[in-house]
Formats: structure tokens, sequence, C-alpha cells
């Protein structure tokens, strides 16, 4: 795995073009031993031919066994390492709505839940509730939560996911997160991550954390579906250097969800504007196509269709993002990408551990006995099991954008 110090040593300049193109939680399992993929039950003509004319593998998000979430996952399709650049999901977020959030400011994200009587999740995403049920939700807790000796912050993001940011002095991130990502237990009380550095200042930080959700429990009670709150991934905004300093790249996102958009920004690229369809967002990768380089497209349905277990959904949304991909491959790029930032396997209703499908177009890959798109056909294929990490180095050699190393 080369670190970004030496790939910055290495990139030129080239008059190239790289589409990064990502169906998030794309990796799936058969419902049956012995049965298809979401993504081999799926007639994808486009993605097939151009699998045919690529070089085709298996990217490990992390490493072996491990089950990434989103941020990390994306981290390592972008080139960073996902251990080295830890991101909480809050400050993600947060930059994804546009907020204007400071080095000192600690964001979580959150997920309006559902609770019985007991206080036990049933449903993690109340029903994933309409963004204008969320705002009117949103205004009930800036009304009725109040927290002493910091400024409260809770935005709308879209249908169940809200931004909670605290500012104030004495804060720190370093917390461990309420959602216990299981149903039939009650959220978890927030605390300071073990070995925290700034453990007191993690401690205050938790306190008024646990008050929050304890004001809102109190405020939603007589709400239904979304009687509660689950928060996930507090923390502050780190340092990261951007795509252009390290690659070289004019590097643009088109991603219709806040949390891909914010994590693009993070790593200094463009958000565009991307609409609300699938349309919209390749509308806009024409109409951008002469001022970038680097194209990020990203694909949010595969990954929430997998979460709800619906295997049937999760291959219908597969085909429709592959009667797409001729309009990507009609700008003639110079390398196309296609993978996903890790596996959403419908049997498990769940992110998994699963290595993800992967195929590079170029002019100068070496193509392999893979015909088709696919988990099976991409083990297969000549780059064989390779680290997420390690796809970016890949596409800046194959736009003619890394030097030699050494005489």
């Amino acid at each position: 795995m080369a670190d970004l110090d030496f790939i910055r040593k290495l990139v030129i300049r080239a008059d190239t073009k790289i589409v990064l193109l990502v169906m998030d939680g794309i990796g799936g399992l058969p419902m049956e031993e012995g049965g298809l993929t979401e993504l081999e039950a799926a007639s994808t003509p486009n993605l097939d031919a151009l699998a045919a004319s690529s070089t085709c593998g298996l990217t490990i998000p992390i490493s072996p066994g491990i089950t990434p979430g989103s941020g990390p996952g994306h981290l390592g399709v972008f080139g960073y390492d996902p251990c080295r650049y830890i991101i909480g999901r809050g400050v993600l977020e947060a930059l994804g709505i546009d907020f204007d959030l400071r080095p000192q400011d600690i964001a979580a994200r959150g997920n309006f839940c559902s609770v019985d009587t007991e206080g036990r999740i049933t449903d993690r995403r109340a029903g994933r509730i309409p963004t204008e049920k969320n705002v009117e939700l949103v205004g009930l807790l800036r009304e009725k939560v109040k927290l002493p000796g910091v400024e409260l912050f809770i935005e709308t993001v879209k249908e169940h996911r809200f931004v909670l940011v605290l500012r104030g002095k004495g804060l720190a991130g370093d917390l461990t997160e309420s959602d216990p990502q299981q149903l039939g237990v009650p959220p978890l009380p927030i605390r300071p991550l073990e070995g925290a550095p700034h453990a007191e200042a993690s401690q205050t930080t938790a306190d008024l954390v646990n008050q929050f959700i304890a004001q809102a429990q109190q405020a939603l009670a007589d709400q239904h579906p979304a009687n509660m709150v689950l928060l996930r991934g507090l923390d502050k905004r780190p340092a990261i250097p951007s795509m252009s300093e390290v690659f070289g790249l004019r590097a643009a996102s088109i991603a219709v969800y806040p949390m891909y958009r914010g994590l693009a920004k993070l790593v200094g690229m463009t958000a565009l504007p991307s609409g609300s369809t699938l349309a919209d967002e390749f509308d806009t990768l024409e109409k951008f196509w002469p001022d970038y380089d680097f194209f990020y497209l990203h694909f949010k349905y595969t990954d929430s269709r997998g979460e709800d277990g619906d295997f049937r959904g999760k291959v219908a949304v597969i085909e429709e993002f592959d009667t797409y991909v001729p309009r990507a491959l009609d700008l003639q790029p110079d390398v196309v990408i296609v993978t996903g930032d890790h596996s959403t396997p419908a049997l498990l209703k769940a992110h998994s551990w699963h290595p993800v499908p992967t195929m590079l177009y170029s002019r100068y890959c070496r193509c392999d006995e893979a015909r088709e798109y696919s988990e099976r056909a991409c083990a297969r294929g000549a780059l064989g099991n390779l680290n997420a990490v390690d796809l970016m180095p890949l596409a800046l050699a194959n736009a003619l954008r890394l030097a030699k190393f050494g005489a």
C-alpha cells in the first residue's frame, strides 16, 4: 500500500479524465445456498460489456474480515487509508448539508428511531420517515431541548437522518455511540472511548450528549413512529490533505445524499448540484464534464435496499443503474472504475466484510477472462483481491498521471 506522500511525489499533470462510479453496498450474497447474489441475478448488459473490456477483481475496504462503515469504505476508494484518517459520521453529515462546522464543534449523525414502551428499539430508522416529518421533529427538538453552557444546533438531513452539533468551550470527541445497531435492545449511553486523549473534556461532552438524548426522548414521547433518537459518529472535523494536493486532480462529486457530499468535500472535491434522481446525477456529469478531470458519482439505493433485506429491490436498482452507464461512457473518459464502498447483502440486512466486485477500464488495462460484472466473475479477474486504497494509484497510472519511480 503506497502512502500519500509517496504518491504525491510521482504525480504529473495530464489532460485525462477519470470517472469513479460507486454503487453503495453493491456486494451481495445468495438468499439460499447455491443461489445467485443480487448482482448476479440482475440483468446488466452495459456493465457486463464494460467488464469484458476491463480488468476486474475484488477490493477489500479495510482488511479481511473487517466490516466497514460508509465513511471508511469511501475513504479507501478515494485513496486514503481509512485506519489513519478517522472521520466521525456526524462531521460528514454536517458538511454534506453545508453546515458551517468549526474546528472545535462536536458533530453527531442522528437517526429518528422507534422504541417500544420498554424503551427497546423496534426500528432504527423509524420506517424511513419522510423528510417533511423530519423537519417537523427537528423543530420540536429545537423548542424543547436545552443544554447548559453550549450552543446547540439540530439540522434536518434527509428522511430519518439529522445532524446534532454542540459548540462551546471544553468539548472533545472520542465518544461512543448510542446506536447498538440491533433491534430489541435499548439505546446505549454515550461514554468517552477507552484511552481518549482528553478524558475530562470527553466526559463533559458525553454528559451533555446524554442530556440531549434524555430530553429528546421526553419531547418525542407522543410521536409515532419516530419517538426516540440514536446518535453515531460523534467527533470533531479532522485535518486531511485534499485530492488536489495529493493526486493533482480537479475533483468533483455527484451525490444525492448529504453524507457522501460531506465526505467528498472533506477530501477537497467540489460538491456539484446533484438533484434527487439518478437521471439528475448523470445530467450533472454531462453538464460539468469540461470543468473537472475526476468525477465521483454515487448511487445510494443499492445499499438501502440491502439494509432493508429487499433482494428483489436491490436487483431492480442495479438494473436501473446499468441503463445509465452508457451516458458516462459516451463522454469518452480515459479511466472508468465501477465499484462499491462495501458489501450490503440483503441476506444480512447490513454492511458486511465481503470483498467488493470492482472493474477498471482504460485504453491501457490488460483485459482478463471476466465477461460480466459480478462477484464470481470479478473473483477470477486479473486484479485479484486488492486493498481498495490501491485503486487510486491504478486509476492515476492508467490516466498517465504517475511518473516512473527511480532511475
